[in-house]
């Protein structure tokens, strides 16, 4: 296995290796510091590392290229031309020029824009990204870009994590001077994990609501879920696990460091997770892990659903983020360390995070936001939507002590203060898990569980970059001037954690009385999407992201227009495909099968006196509740017509509080009724068929 790790990895990347293989020196050097710099890349340069990577791409059978980007669909996207230039003898003359390699040009108008490009306003740019490598995907050249407007305005995720981690840099870097330690560069790092599900194919195509809409509408509990709790790293079937082996080779060769693997709490489900790598690359292939779990699971007669609630009543699938600060060196800065030097530092970056999700929860949350992701949050296993930080007893006890200026007995008795080596050595986790807490720090990292499992990283980490950045600027203007350095650190951080100590939480964010708290402590309860999505425009979140260079304030507009189009279109489908199968396969199913039983019993009577109780029974049953299902069908319909067209704040709020419980009310009756329902009658497989079929 290690060979084929060895052979296969990278093996379709043009990385760092290639490149120093194949580039001139002054051409490779040149590339080199523009990708840890940010310096423009010459254009004679980029004409070089073209025609380097044609060469490469054509050797190993690819035939075009793309610019892939990652416009605000949730998907990516790709453009594909041939490397043929013309011919010349009969020959073909395969070409692939600098200035195709730094930029293309795309309709800006037909993805999503928010109203920053109108449709006859198409023209839109896709920029390289030097600092993503290139990859071969399906014998294409595959180039990570940005993608913008004509006018600049990001389209894309990408661009904003790119500002973000500038901002990052530039301000840790200037707040590490301060503490003598001099740094070419700080970056953010990720370390997605993904969950998913998998399901027999042919079971997927003969579900409606999972084809139009990645969740089922209708579904009766089965007999059996995941009470047991047998298939949480359970042993893998022989089919999951020949997908899992398929999956990680093709992401190895794609130079996506898939580590870990293993059956989820819910049957059926499952969980991939990679080795840390920068956020922007994480990214990258996080969109690419996405995809491959689809293309692989196909290939093995399964599909794969990214849904973060595709069955009701077990687990949902989510994407913890877990986020962590280094430097270029090499260096946590979310290790608390062994010196008094690394400690004063640590909780200084440390207090800076508990300021910044306190100030800024309302971005935290509104960036996980999604119709999808509003059916996960709250319940099994997935945190609520109250946005609070799990620090671990041990760590609290200490910035309790600091706060009070009292003395942290723990392993041994030490007097608190910045400066004096009082922080034990975290060997990784010194507590417990939370598993209901949304941001909790695990040691080395922060892991944010709120994230959905179909949503793209970047968008979550571009908010936890900035809002560091900002803290950390804060936080250098007030220590720079300062005469006593190390009691200016001290008064900082202790008056930091006792301001903002209310967003810290180690207990069950699940209960009632924690909403109450939450509520006493002035925390956000943002329950759903439409209650979220205005906050991206007050003031305070709209300064913060223009200060540090991340979104102007039209960007943001355009990007809560985007959101509640998305959260407007997704409901507004999934209502129309309830009545659908209502229509067209539920009620007629039941009608069947009353037909059949009110034969039965006409027969039966036609031969001798019986009462036919259980027949009599069921029909009686099922005719009042297809009435009542029907009736049901008619409001939700009648209400969705009403909707018309337009998809903003009023018309989400009505799909909140009036499609939803419809919606509710028309599964519940469906639900009642499958369970009456002969099994064979029944238009779609259950979930007891779809969950447990894989052997």
């Amino acid at each position: 296995m290690s060979d084929i790790i060895s052979e296969t990895f990278g093996s379709a990347v043009f990385n760092d290796r290639v490149m120093r293989e194949r580039l001139p020196v002054d051409a490779y050097e040149a590339l080199k510091k523009t990708i840890e710099s940010g310096r423009p890349l010459d254009s004679s340069v980029a004409s070089k590392v073209a025609s380097a990577m044609r060469d490469w791409a054509i050797e190993h059978g690819a035939t075009h290229f793309t610019h892939w980007f990652q416009p605000l669909t949730g998907i990516t996207a790709e453009k594909h031309d041939s490397f043929l230039s013309g011919i010349k003898d009969g020959t073909p003359i395969m070409e692939f020029k600098g200035k195709e390699l730094i930029k293309g040009e795309t309709d800006g108008s037909s993805f999503p824009s928010g109203g920053l490009r109108a449709t006859f306003e198409a023209r839109g740019y896709t920029a390289w990204d030097p600092t993503s490598y290139a990859f071969i995907k399906e014998n294409t050249l595959c180039i990570p870009t940005a993608f913008c407007s004509y006018s600049g305005e990001a389209l894309d995720n990408k661009t904003p994590l790119l500002r973000s981690m500038e901002a990052l840099n530039r301000s840790a870097k200037r707040i590490l001077s301060l503490f003598g330690v001099e740094t070419k560069g700080v970056i953010s790092t990720c370390g997605p994990e993904q969950e998913y599900f998998l399901i027999d194919r042919d079971m997927y195509a003969r579900r409606k609501d999972l084809i139009f809409t990645g969740r089922t509408l209708f579904g009766a509990k089965p007999p059996k879920g995941q009470e047991l709790e047998d298939h949480y790293y359970g042993m893998l079937k022989m089919k999951v696990k020949s997908f899992m082996r398929d999956l990680d080779e093709e992401l190895w060769k794609l130079g996506v460091m898939a580590k870990t693997e293993h059956n989820e709490v819910a049957p059926s489900q499952h969980e991939l997770a990679p080795i840390y790598s920068t956020a922007n690359i994480a990214s990258d292939h996080n969109q690419l892990t996405m995809e491959l779990l689809r293309k692989v699971a196909h290939r093995h007669g399964f599909k794969c659903i990214l849904h973060e609630k595709p069955f009701e009543g077990i687990n949902g699938s989510g994407k913890h983020d877990n986020w962590s600060v280094q430097t270029s060196e090499g260096v946590n800065l979310f290790e608390p360390g062994k010196t008094p030097r690394e400690n004063a530092q640590f909780l200084m970056f440390l207090c800076a995070v508990i300021k910044g999700v306190n100030e800024y929860q309302d971005l935290l949350r509104i960036s996980v936001a999604s119709a999808g992701n509003d059916h996960r949050l709250g319940a099994n296993e997935a945190p609520p939507a109250i946005i609070s930080m799990f620090l671990g007893d041990e760590l609290t006890e200490i910035l309790e002590s600091i706060v009070a200026g009292s003395k942290y007995e723990g392993k041994k008795r030490i007097d608190m203060e910045i400066g004096v080596d009082v922080l034990p050595h975290f060997k990784r986790d010194t507590t417990d898990r939370n598993r209901t807490s949304p941001f909790a720090f695990t040691g080395n990292k922060f892991e944010f569980r709120s994230p959905g499992s179909s949503s793209s990283i970047a968008i979550p980490t571009t908010v936890l970059n900035a809002v560091l950045a900002d803290e950390l600027d804060g936080f250098y203007n007030e220590l720079k001037d300062a005469e006593n350095f190390n009691e200016a650190l001290e008064e900082l951080i202790r008056r930091t954690i006792n301001e903002n100590r209310d967003i810290l939480f180690n207990g069950d964010g699940y209960s009632e009385e924690w909403v109450k708290e939450a509520e006493r402590r002035g925390l956000h309860n943002l329950r759903t999407t439409p209650d979220a999505l205005p906050h991206i425009l007050d003031e305070k979140n709209v300064s913060m992201m223009e200060r540090q260079g991340v979104f102007s304030k039209i960007e943001l507009e355009s990007r809560y227009h985007i959101y509640l189009e998305n959260y407007c279109k997704v409901i507004k489908i999934e209502a129309l495909t309830m009545i659908d199968m209502s229509k067209k396969d539920i009620l007629p199913a039941v009608s069947t099968y009353v037909r059949k039983m009110a034969e039965v019993v006409s027969g039966l009577r036609g031969v001798a006196e019986v009462e036919c109780g259980f027949e009599m029974d069921m029909i009686k049953r099922l005719t009042s509740l297809s009435t009542e299902m029907y009736e049901r069908m008619l409001r939700l319909e009648e209400l969705s017509d009403s909707l018309g067209h337009i998809n903003d704040q009023a018309t989400a709020n009505r799909l909140r509080d009036e499609i939803l419980p419809a919606m509710a009310d028309l599964r519940a009756v469906a639900d009642e009724i499958e369970t009456l329902v002969g099994e064979k009658y029944w238009p779609y497989p259950t979930y007891g068929r779809m969950l447990f079929a894989v052997e």
